[in-house]
């Protein structure tokens, strides 16, 4: 976009992909463009890269009102879950994440399996086919072979069912093997749900192991953590209560909104300054 617009003001480019290990080549490309930018934003200092740009690093936060977010009733979560035949009768493990390998929806499946050898319960799988990955249809594919009566794939785009999911959930898991930030923990985490994440990415800037949530590495070690959390309620309760408190400081809109709101003061300041170099402005 830069090559093709005249610029009349500040321009900033938002990456929110994990840069920690970034294709060199394409990366090569890019830079050309990105140094062209007055400012770069990226979710941590884990992505900062070699740019003669300013680089900023604002984590994403999330909007408490949105319908994925606001409250629900327990009558609205009941109907979003009945409309999809979605059974109650056993702690739900839920994982919420577009059809993609980074995000290991195999590796949810077979730890799922292990985990039920000890404790009972119902695995949801609610995503989508990216429209910018081409191996999206054929992972959801192959997902759809693992469908049995107690492991439940939906692709569909439905907000209020996402939020239903989170809120009634016995685990949330993200197992990302691959992950930018991973907003889909903060949601869970905001409905005050156990969370179980990939070690990887924005997820353990998040979640701080054992404290409001864990962090796993492997099938093995998500399975162990599924059980132990569907057999223990107060554990449940207290990861899923501390798990709220941390993104009610840390990830909402408001904090976010306030970084953003001082970096364009501060463009306002040097544009001001570059046009009128004598004058003081408070």
């Amino acid at each position: 976009m830069i090559d093709h617009y005249k610029k009349k003001g500040p321009w900033i480019w938002r990456c929110h992909v994990d840069l920690s290990n970034p294709n060199r080549e394409l990366w090569r490309y890019l830079v050309s463009f990105i140094e062209r930018y007055d400012a770069v934003i990226l979710s941590f200092k884990d992505y900062k890269q070699k740019l003669k740009t300013p680089q900023l690093f604002f984590t994403p936060g999330i909007d408490p009102f949105l319908i994925g977010n606001r409250e629900m009733s327990e009558g609205e979560i009941k109907e979003r879950l009945n409309h999809y035949n979605i059974p109650t009768d056993l702690p739900l493990v839920v994982q919420i994440s577009r059809f993609d390998r980074w995000k290991d929806p195999e590796g949810v499946i077979e730890a799922f399996k292990l985990a039920r050898k000890e404790a009972d319960c119902t695995l949801v799988l609610l995503g989508d086919v990216a429209t910018d990955d081409p191996e999206g249809p054929a992972v959801y594919e192959s997902l759809c072979n693992s469908r049995e009566e107690r492991i439940i794939i939906i692709s569909h785009q439905d907000t209020a069912l996402v939020n239903a999911l989170q809120r009634k959930a016995a685990v949330v898991l993200q197992k990302s093997l691959r992950e930018g930030f991973g907003l889909t923990v903060t949601e869970a985490m905001w409905k005050g749900t156990a969370v179980i994440g990939g070690n990887v990415g924005g997820i353990r800037h998040q979640i701080q192991n054992g404290v409001n949530g864990f962090l796993v590495s492997s099938v093995q070690e998500a399975a162990e953590r599924i059980i132990q959390l569907i057999k223990d309620n107060r554990l449940r309760l207290r990861l899923g209560r501390k798990a709220k408190e941390t993104v009610a400081k840390r990830f909402l809109l408001t904090r976010y909104l306030e970084q953003y709101l001082d970096l364009f003061n501060s463009f306002e300041v040097v544009y001001r300054l570059k046009k009128f170099p004598r004058r003081s402005f408070r």
